[in-house]
């Protein structure tokens, strides 16, 4: 499974102490260049810059090989929205998490499936209540 995430969901998962949710769900996460250095920005919550200057194992950066198209140019996305939107389309990826409702707007008209933040803990949830009770 090919799963592509934008900045936001990974900053407010760390921050509410949920980003074990991605590996969990989803296994690898591919993330692009820009979204990892708006993750180190001095802006980002000491909590973020501290858990992306050592990421784990299951996050893989990679690059887009093209650059931004005149339709993102247009939509008026940040430089993590727009990588992420090129990656998923260039892998062909099975999911995109994404909350900017510009880029999400931006990635169905690209026919990419989404999510966001939400839909992610919507997903466990969903997963936690389709395993079998425990009987006592």
């Amino acid at each position: 499974m090919i799963v592509i995430a934008d900045t936001g969901p990974v900053n407010y998962l760390i921050l509410i102490g949920e980003i074990d949710l991605l590996p969990a769900l989803y296994g690898r996460i591919v993330v692009p260049p820009a979204v990892c250095q708006e993750l180190k920005m001095p802006r980002a919550p000491e909590a973020v810059r501290l858990w992306i200057a050592m990421p784990p194992a299951w996050i893989e950066t990679r690059a887009p090989a093209q650059g931004p198209d005149a339709e993102l140019a247009k939509a008026g996305l940040d430089a993590g929205e727009s990588e992420a939107i090129l990656l998923a389309q260039e892998l062909g990826a099975d999911q995109l998490i994404i909350d900017e409702l510009r880029g999400r707007r931006e990635a169905e008209r690209r026919h990419l499936r989404f999510t966001g933040t939400v839909g992610v803990l919507a997903r466990r949830s969903r997963a936690r209540a389709a395993r079998p009770q425990r009987r006592p």
